[in-house]
């Protein structure tokens, strides 16, 4: 089935955008459980997951619409260096990464291709989770203060 250069080109730049958030968590996950904190650590690796499994949907996706992935791309990954700047770079790059795809689902419904909406859609939910669950996290070190907040971290 072939579709709208526009919305593979958009479903190439949402791909992009979990290719590079898969490489970011993952490391981040690594880093936190170097430094022990096995929460941060346990959330981290289960978002790189779920984003293996939305590149997954997304290259399916494209394929069918006789588009090509494009595994090449990624964008620069935001490492942090502390646990807590490690939490501000996955806030931001789910910032960017929400925007990315309201406007992709803007973009499906203009070109009513309600099928690539529909599976965007369910990312921007599951991807509005983690956001919101990061925003906790920062809320948390800022009333808890960064020792007790990393103190519960511990396994």
């Amino acid at each position: 089935m072939k579709h709208s250069p526009a919305v593979l080109a958009t479903l190439n730049k949402v791909l992009t955008a979990e290719l590079t958030s898969i490489n970011q968590y993952f490391l981040h996950a690594r880093m936190n459980k170097n430094w022990g904190y096995a929460k941060l650590n346990t959330a981290a690796y289960k978002k790189s997951i779920l984003d293996m499994k939305q590149a997954d949907d997304l290259i399916e996706r494209i394929l069918f619409l006789e588009g090509l992935p494009n595994l090449q791309a990624l964008g620069k990954l935001m490492i942090g260096e502390t646990p807590e700047e490690t939490l501000s770079c996955d806030h931001q790059f789910q910032n960017n990464y929400v925007t990315l795809l309201n406007d992709a689902i803007t973009l499906c419904e203009a070109e009513q291709d309600f099928v690539s909406r529909t599976l965007l859609v369910k990312f921007l939910e599951q991807e509005q989770d983690y956001f919101d669950w990061l925003d906790t996290q920062l809320g948390l070190i800022q009333s808890l203060s960064l020792p007790k907040y990393l103190q519960a971290q511990l396994d």
